[in-house]
């Protein structure tokens, strides 16, 4: 005889399903759109958004902020605290991507002056800032997605691999925007 609970099982992977293929194609895409824009488009003028690249660096060092807070918050039990503390790094995540996307759709990418030993730490830091930040998104939202649906184990198994790269990211994208500024002939 089927179990009553076999039912809600299914449509539990069945709905598990349709988040991933959802998150899959939201990644993609959004990899796409930055591909697009720093490897095709490259820049081509429209608003002055100079303005932008201190305003993407103080994002992504709230960003760090509001990570680490969020983990105090959890490492205490104050689950309320952690999860608004999570979804203010995650908006904060966001806005900084936007801004991004923005300011390298009209100006293109920002190259690095510096010579020497600098040179070689600074692409070492940006290579890794890159590739790790490509997973960001999909882990972010599953980490989210687990945490709404109630799958605590799933949720911390995703955060624990999440947190560590998240949070090297938001920093090392301050540390890229000093880098960038600190070059001599830096273009914007």
């Amino acid at each position: 005889m089927p179990s009553p609970l076999r039912p809600v099982a299914l449509l539990a992977r069945t709905s598990d399903r349709s988040f991933y293929v959802f998150n899959a194609i939201l990644s993609t895409a959004a990899l796409a759109f930055l591909a697009y824009i720093l490897l095709v488009r490259r820049g081509g003028g429209g608003a002055d958004l100079r303005f932008l690249p201190p305003i993407n660096a103080m994002f992504n060092g709230l960003a760090a902020a509001l990570l680490v807070a969020a983990w105090v918050a959890i490492k205490r039990r104050a689950v309320l605290v952690h999860k608004y503390l999570m979804v203010a790094a995650f908006a904060a995540s966001s806005l900084f991507l936007v801004c991004y996307l923005a300011y390298h759709f009209v100006h293109g990418d920002t190259k690095f002056q510096g010579t020497g030993a600098i040179r070689g730490v600074y692409f070492f830091i940006l290579i890794t800032h890159i590739v790790l930040s490509m997973g960001i998104v999909p882990m972010a939202l599953a980490s989210f997605y687990f945490a709404f649906k109630a799958s605590f184990e799933k949720h911390r198994r995703v955060a624990k691999i999440l947190l560590p790269i998240w949070l090297y990211v938001s920093i090392t994208g301050v540390v890229i925007f000093f880098m960038l500024r600190g070059s001599p002939t830096a273009v914007p």
